[in-house]
């Protein structure tokens, strides 16, 4: 059991074709799954924690992150194997079709799972899809990107921490900076966040969804926005996803992570969405 939880967990791996998947359930109902990527099932237990008085709540490491290892560590992270590996989970739990909720890469996973296994999944909230593809700098973006994870690739982990945050024009003080990217993090996040830089951004950024399959799909498509998020390149990617699909962002308190800075607040929102479907 988490740490941070207060509801009955039950923590259990399933066995896929490639490795071993991590996962937690709690609550009892209709069910949700809560899915991010490259932040794991810890970031997302108080939402589930208060989601979990009418849900049943799924949550997951993504694969080669934590807990859910792979048999190759060298194999990349695409939202395509994301989806599947949600997929099998849901077909694990035999409690569906799920709402199922993911941020920022979890965002473009559950795209995917929408149009891969549409049967699993009644309502999909795509909060914060960071889709450079969409955009029309995208060459450009996904220029500074490769040289990100070349300064990373260097051993200047503060530095690609610095680019990072400002392709996605996110403004934080210096002592916050320091904070999350100077120094050494202990052995596992460093391990998740080589795995990040190496295995999972290009694949997620990337990513195109098939609009056409997910407007004409049976599965309702919500694209999420974080009401603090203005002028972010996650704004810009959502508002560009949301205008493909022919609908206006749905905005959730706060910012990228408003579900971690106020679950209360996000999980209020969140039942106001799923019950408009």
């Amino acid at each position: 059991m988490s740490s941070t939880s207060t509801a009955h967990v039950t923590a259990d791996t399933l066995a896929v074709p490639d490795g071993r998947l991590y996962y937690e359930v709690r609550g009892q109902g209709p069910l949700v799954a809560l899915v991010a990527a490259p932040m794991d099932a810890d970031a997302f237990a108080p939402l589930a924690d208060l989601l979990a008085t009418e849900h049943t709540v799924l949550t997951t490491d993504p694969r080669g992150i934590h807990r859910s290892v792979l048999h190759d560590p060298h194999q990349d992270s695409t939202p395509e194997l994301r989806a599947d590996d949600v997929s099998r989970l849901l077909a694990h739990l035999d409690a569906g079709p799920a709402a199922v909720l993911g941020s920022s890469g979890g965002a473009v996973t559950v795209l995917a799972l929408a149009q891969a296994h549409p049967e699993q999944v009644h309502t999909v909230v795509a909060h914060e899809p960071p889709l450079l593809g969409l955009l029309a700098d995208r060459t450009e973006l996904l220029a500074r990107e490769d040289d990100m994870i070349a300064t990373y690739l260097a051993g200047d982990r503060l530095g690609a921490g610095r680019k990072f945050l400002a392709n996605a024009n996110i403004h934080l003080p210096e002592e916050v900076v320091l904070g999350m990217f100077g120094g050494e993090p202990e052995p596992r996040a460093a391990a998740d966040e080589h795995f990040q830089y190496l295995h999972m951004i290009r694949g997620t950024t990337r990513f195109r969804p098939d609009v056409a399959t997910l407007h004409g799909g049976a599965t309702r498509v919500v694209v999420g926005l974080g009401e603090a998020s203005t002028d972010q390149i996650c704004d810009r990617t959502s508002r560009a996803l949301a205008a493909a699909l022919g609908a206006a962002p749905a905005m959730f308190p706060g910012g990228h992570l408003g579900f971690v800075e106020d679950p209360g607040a996000f999980a209020t929102r969140l039942r106001e969405v799923l019950a408009d479907g």
